[in-house]
């Protein structure tokens, strides 16, 4: 017998509530922040074909599913409450589920996010989550890390290592060609990205602003100078890189790591006299952070992109754009 639609929901994904007032089940679920607290939200899709290969493990897919949106809530420093899930298939295919559910909700279950809700509906594959975080309310304002808090003068950091996730979608292109054991690196880093919820949690009250690495540093970034007006400075030769990115020609560690999407990682700017409690933020997490250039004046009306130089302080051309939906 075929599986049916809210057979699937009760097989894979209904689970007992734990935070939530009402789970699966009602109209809506009913989320309860702790007093003193305000929501931080946001929502991501991923569509097959555009965002990961039909030939993904199940598994994989549905952690990255889950991934992608933590890790807007760790470039905000908000702690992970609840998520919902929109789900499409082409058919109720129980193999794929079975993974699917396996990867989404361990990744869940380890950061303390709770699945209250959704929708499913046959068509192609698509996945769309939106996810709930909750951040300390101040007598100034709100905790949360925002792209808008970027000053002349700061730091800009980078979590992890930057590229190897488009060194991996250079293989799958057929542009590359890598050994074994450094294909399943880089295709780790592609297919499970691993949130830094510990380390925006950490940052609060440290980094001056943030933004998650998901469209290739230059373009994230640029993205916080245009929020903050400013401009930036970037030391293309202090690029964090995992051993295999630095086997590869310098054209191409520049390309994968300056412009390359799916990083996932923590790009965030502070004081330079915070520098202990950026390193200490980072022990603290388990996760390295880098010091990749600094905050600088912007000229009003000009471009805020970001300048590149090297370990001298010299020019480094680059042209190759971040991912962009509509223009790559």
């Amino acid at each position: 017998m075929s599986l049916g639609e809210f057979d699937l929901i009760a097989r894979y994904f209904d689970r007992p509530v734990r935070r939530a007032r009402l789970g699966m089940g009602d109209d809506c679920a009913i989320l309860a922040p702790r007093p003193g607290t305000e929501l931080a939200i946001s929502c991501d899709m991923l569509i097959e074909g555009r965002h990961f290969l039909s030939t993904v493990d199940p598994e994989r897919l549905g952690h990255k599913a889950l991934a992608v949106n933590l890790s807007d809530l760790a470039a905000c420093g908000a702690e992970p409450l609840a998520f919902t899930l929109a789900l499409a298939l082409p058919r109720a295919d129980e193999t794929f589920l079975g993974g699917f559910s396996r990867g989404l909700l361990a990744l869940a279950d380890a950061n303390g996010c709770e699945l209250i809700g959704g929708d499913t509906t046959c068509g192609p594959l698509n996945i769309c989550i939106s996810v709930f975080g909750q951040v300390p309310v101040r007598a100034a304002g709100t905790s949360a890390i925002l792209r808008s808090g970027a000053r002349p003068g700061d730091d800009v950091y980078v979590s992890g290592t930057l590229g190897d996730a488009r060194l991996a979608l250079e293989v799958f292109r057929g542009s590359l060609l890598l050994d074994g054991a450094s294909f399943d690196a880089v295709r780790k880093a592609m297919e499970l990205p691993q949130p830094r919820v510990a380390l925006g949690l950490a940052l609060r009250g440290v980094a001056s602003s943030a933004i998650d690495v998901s469209d290739g540093l230059l373009g994230d970034l640029r993205h916080v100078l245009q929020r903050s007006g400013v401009g930036a400075v970037v030391e293309v030769e202090a690029l964090p890189l995992s051993d295999v990115m630095r086997a590869q020609p310098l054209s191409l560690q520049r390309l994968c790591a300056l412009s390359g999407g799916d990083d996932y990682e923590l790009l965030f700017t502070a004081p330079s006299d915070r520098a202990a409690a950026v390193a200490a933020a980072g022990a603290a997490a388990g996760v390295a952070v880098t010091r990749v250039g600094r905050i600088t004046e912007r000229l009003e009306n000009s471009d805020p992109q970001p300048q590149l130089v090297d370990a001298l302080g010299l020019p480094v051309w680059h042209q190759a754009p971040s991912f962009d939906h509509f223009k790559t």
